[in-house]
Formats: C-alpha cells, structure tokens, sequence
C-alpha cells in the first residue's frame, strides 16, 4: 500500500515538472520567432553578400555579430537607414564598432 501523502507529492511533483517543460517550450517558441523575424528584417536590408559576411562573423563573434545585427535592425526601424546596406557599408560599419587594436612591442634588455 502506498501511503497518501507520497502519492500526493509525487503528483504535485509530476505536475510542477509538467508546468516547467510547458514554460520552456513557450520561451522556445518566443526565442524561435523572434529569430525568424530579425533574419526577416535582416533579408530586406542587407544584401546577400552582406548577409554572407555577417554569418561569418557570427561563426567566428556571435556576440559581436548579434550586437551588429541589433543595431542594423534598430536603425532600419527608426528610418535611418537608406536602401539596402552592401557588403562595402556592412565592412565600414564594423570598422567602426570594432575596437581600435594597440601595437605592443616587447624590447628585450
């Protein structure tokens, strides 16, 4: 016999796993259109060389890439922008964000 009490929390368990799968399916979801829309966006004002360079640097900086594909899509939607950015205006564009490297030397003695 299984006492009441074990079986009541192993219900209440059951039920609080099936409400956390149920939350992390939503956010997938949300996380999965809210991808689709910025590579929309992203499709209208870039060209397909632009596009080609920005996924090579998400390869190599998602982090920096994701900035970049960030502020592209906040200017897009702010009417800044003009036509479509091609790869020349994609790389000043990333001159620009990139910081500024320093030479360093070592002199030995």
């Amino acid at each position: 016999m299984e006492d009441p009490e074990l079986a009541a929390l192993r219900q209440k368990r059951m039920a609080e796993i099936q409400q956390q799968a149920q939350q992390q399916a939503a956010q997938e979801e949300k996380a999965k259109q809210f991808e689709m829309q910025k590579q929309s966006v992203l499709r209208q004002i870039l060209t397909p060389e632009a596009r080609d360079r920005l996924a090579n640097i998400k390869l190599a900086n998602p982090q920096m890439a994701d900035g970049v594909e960030m502020q592209l899509i906040q200017l897009a939607q702010s009417g800044r922008l003009q036509g479509v950015i091609d790869d020349a205006m994609l790389r000043n564009i990333l001159a620009q964000i990139t910081p500024q490297k320093r030479e360093i030397t070592i002199q030995r003695r």
